[in-house]
């Protein structure tokens, strides 16, 4: 129940009130409460965990892919992880090109669609490679003909097993293709307003770069949200197993690389390199019975003595001194 104030406490309090003593507004102030903005249309259905998480999730995934790709298009292959974020389905929809590819799966036991697209810069630089080109200057896009659409959907869905290895450390997962689609705006899988968690990935195939993502819808995967908080404490790098390992060998073992002998350098003047003609001998630092470098990728791994081998130029290994070749590591 109220306080009733007496009569004396009654005219103190007129008193103070007429001298100044008290400040009317100090006592009939009400506490302000913080306000904060809310998008109705894009509800945060993902916390900064759920992001962190499915950002190492699809970082194991793009090492994978990128070892899978380097063996089978015989390339060199390098895929990271661009951006992780929320957005709407519709957002996702209008924001990948059109004709792509658009491939929508299950990943048991999660019990909704996922989308999973290639953008046609990547589609059309592998159909060129595979085809016996080199995928560069891959720049006009283009309708995908049924033999290329058929070919990069065994590329994809043999890119989606990885997710089974990629999500080893949160639960097991198996991927269960549904649908290939070339027009984002037929597939409406769900609607609109849709939150999804976006993760784009890019993939530089000889210096050319190119897109993908994966769209991981919140109804999707709700079910199992809580298994997306994850401590990965006292974990410096994640743990291959023996099977994974002996996998991974597997698939870059018959990747490609460049070997190239050096013969030796010198250096010569702007005016004679100017007036060099047919027939000109250029003196190198390099003695005869020398041994010469072996290079792997441009790096120095091996010494060798050069020769002939049938009825062509060949070089022997006396020496290795990369410890690293050397031990197979």
């Amino acid at each position: 129940m109220p306080e009733v104030l007496s009569q004396n406490e009654i005219d103190a309090l007129l008193t103070a009130l007429s001298s100044g003593e008290v400040n009317i507004d100090e006592n009939t102030s009400e506490d302000k409460h913080k306000v904060r903005k809310y998008d109705f249309k894009r509800p945060n259905k993902f916390s900064k965990e759920h992001i962190r998480t499915l950002e190492r999730v699809h970082d194991n995934f793009v090492r994978i892919a990128s070892n899978y790709l380097s063996a089978h298009l015989r390339s060199s292959v390098q895929m990271k992880v661009i951006s992780v974020e929320q957005i709407t389905f519709e957002e996702f929809i209008h924001s990948i090109p059109n004709p792509t590819i658009l491939i929508t799966f299950y990943l048991d036991p999660f019990p909704g669609i996922m989308l999973f697209e290639t953008g046609p810069q990547f589609v059309l630089q592998v159909i060129d490679i595979l085809f016996g080109g080199k995928g560069e200057n891959i720049i006009k896009t283009r309708e995908f003909t049924e033999i290329e659409k058929n070919i990069i959907k065994k590329i994809d869905l043999k890119l989606l097993e990885g997710l089974k290895i990629a999500w080893e450390d949160i639960m097991d997962v198996n991927a269960r293709f549904e649908s290939l689609e070339t027009n984002p705006a037929l597939n409406q899988v769900m609607a609109p307003n849709e939150p999804v968690a976006l993760i784009t990935m890019s993939a530089d195939i000889n210096n050319n770069q190119s897109f993908m993502n994966m769209c991981i819808p919140y109804i999707s995967v709700e079910k199992y949200i809580d298994k997306f908080v994850i401590q990965y404490r006292n974990q410096s790098s994640p743990t291959v197993s023996s099977e994974n390992k002996k996998n991974i060998e597997s698939d870059i073992s018959d990747v490609k690389v460049d070997a190239c002998v050096e013969l030796g350098t010198t250096n010569i003047k702007i005016k004679d390199f100017i007036n060099l003609n047919i027939g000109d001998c250029i003196k190198l630092n390099t003695k005869v019975g020398e041994t010469l470098d072996l290079c792997i990728e441009g790096k120095p791994h091996y010494k060798v003595s050069p020769g002939k081998i049938g009825k062509k130029i060949g070089a022997q290994i006396v020496e290795i001194y990369s410890k690293d070749v050397d031990n197979h590591e």
